[in-house]
């Protein structure tokens, strides 16, 4: 699920799970945090690069394993939840910078990966969308958490409210994306901006993803968006809103691989 390769001063994760749009589920996150953790250890490491396969960046959480998981749905979303929580805290709390290059959608909780990150490369097709007033869940990921003081409380509450979509060249306005690349360039952009920051003084470096962070409480902001999502995810409404997503996915031929929020 998860593809880890390192080649000094770059280190290169990969989420490789494209037959589900590299959604999320508690495997791909454990495997995730172990390949940030091992990064974090490496001093000869200087530079993160966080990339995907397939079709799409990451659509949020999996939806098989909400329908898989429903007669024990507060555990599986707390578990999840959780671990999408400490994955965004271990990107923002590594010592070396991370570009994140994204194509394709993000849906639901995967924002919170890109707003991790210290670059974002975004192709012109990729989108950000997060499907919680849809569906009937309430936010994490860093949609209320992280969001808004990136671009505004108004704009964060326009999108979460009435489901809109940012797309990529938005993204660049608003300050969730670095700049836009083009698709088949977008990987080797991002190994190329990677190592012109490998290049710079390592300290001074380090210092300023630090002083960036240092007046932002993530973990708090984030553990009270996960008790949000879990007591809400338990509600008739959030259990109805899920059917009748799958309803409509059935009704129109679609498989499960569609966007989903988690």
């Amino acid at each position: 699920m998860i593809l880890l390769d390192i080649d000094p001063p770059l280190a290169t994760v990969t989420l490789n799970r494209p037959e589900r749009h590299n959604s999320l589920v508690p495997e791909l996150l454990e495997q995730l945090l172990a390949g940030l953790a091992e990064v974090a250890t490496r001093p000869e490491v200087r530079i993160l690069v966080l990339q995907a396969n397939g079709r799409s960046f990451s659509t949020g959480g999996d939806l098989g394993g909400f329908v898989e998981h429903l007669d024990d749905l507060e555990r599986y979303a707390e578990r999840l939840v959780g671990l999408l929580n400490e994955t965004i805290v271990a990107l923002i709390d590594l010592p070396v910078p991370v570009v994140a290059a994204v194509h394709g959608i993000v849906t639901g909780g995967s924002l919170g990966l890109v707003l991790a990150s210290d670059v974002v490369l975004m192709t012109p097709q990729a989108s950000l969308t997060p499907f919680y007033s849809v569906v009937g869940f309430s936010p994490d990921g860093g949609w209320s958490a992280l969001l808004p003081d990136v671009i505004g409380r108004k704009r964060a509450a326009g999108l979460l409210l009435t489901n809109g979509t940012v797309t990529a060249e938005q993204a660049v306005a608003w300050g969730l994306a670095s700049r836009l690349v083009s698709a088949d360039a977008l990987y080797d952009e991002a190994r190329a901006t990677a190592l012109t920051i490998a290049a710079m003084q390592p300290g001074a470096v380090r210092a300023i993803k630090r002083r960036l962070w240092a007046d932002v409480p993530v973990a708090q902001r984030l553990e009270a968006e996960r008790r949000s999502f879990v007591d809400q995810i338990v509600t008739t409404e959030a259990r109805a809103g899920m059917a009748a997503f799958l309803d409509g996915l059935r009704s129109n031929g679609s498989r499960r691989t569609e966007p989903w929020p988690a």
